[in-house]
């Protein structure tokens, strides 16, 4: 696969002086990027689903180097394209840091390093190591509104399906969300049972073994695809086994060694479902062949002896690409030195429990919900009048909405509960905020067996009312890019329906409810 030059083969050896760029290059990363790669670590460190994250940069060397005798059978000329690249990867460094949201800083230091390597090797000589280059995105954290619902969306999937495997075996078990009620026991299939801790971890493990299976396209694309689906089937095969040995043997069997063993064995079950998959990939086909033969890992070959060695020269472009990031790298010190903005509030505690009418008392979260929701601080009461009207109110406010900390939104978090959501519409409060202008809201109808509940939601942030979650995540980041600042609140009111309660008075009640509240409301949430 080397080029030939009079009937010998040239091998182009790397130079002192593309090693010095290589040297030079990394080192104005390592200091352009050094908040977003110090984020990404510390993502590795806390979040065991991302701890394989460590081994990313290893394995893409190693890929690379597989390729070797490939890359030096190519001689590089440059490539203006790779430096656009560059600049592309840098504006959007300077996007994400200036909105402090980390996701897109650590997806453009890929880029530029895509950029780098294509303006130097053009896309001949960067071609046979794209792959193992776009590995390295298995190494980004997701942002934290896509991990979270992902999460909570696995968690009730995960729990109805383990239920379902549990009633197998003859046990008598109820579901409400992402409980499990055996009867003498509960199990929560929390978030570190929801089947992230194997998903991101099988989806890399089998996006290599794509990538060095020697096959058409469309079953490589099996291979990685179907990581998703084993994932979830054999989490939520766990969780019902879960269910049948609390059953016989107690919670014991849910907690501890046993607990975390049977993790570890679901893992390499689910990476012994692929292996399984592939060696039936090798028996279809017009491309069948031998199990031992559809891997090409093969190791670089020496060189041939008779070949031509020549040296590489650095193409222009190297220069272009030093300057850019030589500029981003200064840039960097000034952008870490601008003071985020935190608006002067008052604290939730201080929220009065008399309101117009209302009288409150005081609720606490519970830890084990703190931990997931990540909130800076917050207010849960229950409401009552003197018609016996009863709200439950709640605001959950976010000093910052940049590190995996958002607000969450109640259309991913009530099915957790157990309740169905019913009806989801929007909804004019008139006079809101003592004044005559008009709040929206989301207005929900939730049920669970007969109970039914009467909610309101919106999203409080930084002057804005806001009832589309995606809108929320624009304007959050337009608001730190211009303003630099991430705060914002959601606001929840929760009223129950009586059965011969018409959904008018319960909407009359909320309403009302909200233009006592929103006056007050501007002190603790700043515009």
């Amino acid at each position: 696969m080397q080029s030939v030059t009079e009937n010998k083969e040239v091998i182009w050896r790397s130079s002192s002086g593309l090693w010095i760029f290589v040297f030079v290059v990394a080192a104005l990363l390592g200091i352009t990027f050094y908040i977003g790669i110090r984020e990404m670590i510390h993502v590795w460190n806390v979040r065991e689903e991302y701890s394989y994250g460590y081994l990313i940069p290893f394995i893409t060397l190693f890929l690379i180097w597989q390729r070797k005798n490939v890359v030096e059978g190519i001689p590089f000329s440059g490539s203006w394209v790779g430096v656009l690249v560059v600049a592309f990867g840098l504006m959007l460094f300077f996007l994400g840091s200036l909105s402090t949201i980390k996701t897109i800083v650590q997806y453009a230091l890929l880029i530029v390093v895509i950029g780098s390597a294509l303006a130097i090797m053009t896309w001949k000589g960067l071609k046979p190591v794209f792959i193992p280059l776009l590995f390295l995105a298995f190494m980004v954290p997701l942002p934290g509104v896509f991990l979270n619902n992902l999460s909570s969306q696995l968690q009730l999937l995960s729990s109805d399906i383990g239920v379902g495997i549990t009633r197998l075996f003859g046990i008598s078990v109820y579901l409400e969300g992402n409980v499990i009620d055996l009867g003498s026991y509960k199990l929560q299939v929390v978030e570190a049972c929801s089947g992230l801790r194997y998903l991101f971890p099988l989806m890399a493990l089998s996006f290599i073994c794509a990538y060095i299976f020697e096959g058409a396209f469309w079953k490589r694309a099996v291979i990685f695809l179907s990581s998703m689906p084993i994932t979830v089937l054999m989490n939520s095969f766990r969780i019902g086994v879960i269910g049948v040995l609390v059953e016989y043997w107690g919670i014991a069997q849910a907690e501890g060694f046993i607990h975390n063993f049977e993790g570890w064995a679901v893992f390499m079950a689910c990476f012994g479902i692929i292996v399984g998959e592939i060696w039936i990939l090798t028996k279809i086909g017009a491309d069948r062949l031998p199990f031992r033969e559809a891997f090409g890992l093969d190791l670089p070959e020496p060189r041939p002896k008779d070949g031509e060695t020549r040296s590489r020269s650095l193409p222009k472009q190297h220069l272009a690409v030093i300057g850019l990031l030589a500029l981003a790298a200064i840039s960097s010190f000034f952008i870490s030195a601008r003071p985020a903005v935190q608006p002067a509030r008052m604290d939730f505690a201080t929220f009065p429990m008399k309101l117009d009418g209302w009288q409150g008392k005081r609720e606490q979260i519970e830890k084990i919900y703190l931990d997931v929701l990540r909130v800076d601080d917050y207010i849960l009461a229950d409401f009552v009048n003197a018609n016996q009207g009863l709200i439950n109110f709640y605001v959950a406010y976010y000093v910052a909405q940049n590190a995996g900390e958002s607000a969450h939104s109640p259309r991913a978090c009530i099915p957790g509960d157990g309740w169905q959501i019913k009806n989801i519409s929007q909804y004019d409060v008139l006079g809101s905020a003592g004044g005559a202008q008009v709040l929206k809201v989301n207005r929900l109808i939730i049920q669970k067996g007969d109970a039914r509940l009467l909610v309101y939601y919106w999203f409080q942030q930084r002057g804005r009312s806001i009832t589309n979650e995606f809108m929320v995540k624009w304007y959050l980041f337009w608001d730190a890019l211009t303003r630099n600042r991430t705060d914002g609140a959601m606001v929840r009111l929760t009223t129950p329906l009586m059965p011969s309660e018409n959904i008018a008075e319960a909407d009359k009640r909320l309403a009302g409810f909200v233009t006592v509240v929103g006056s007050s409301l501007n002190r603790y949430i700043p515009d």
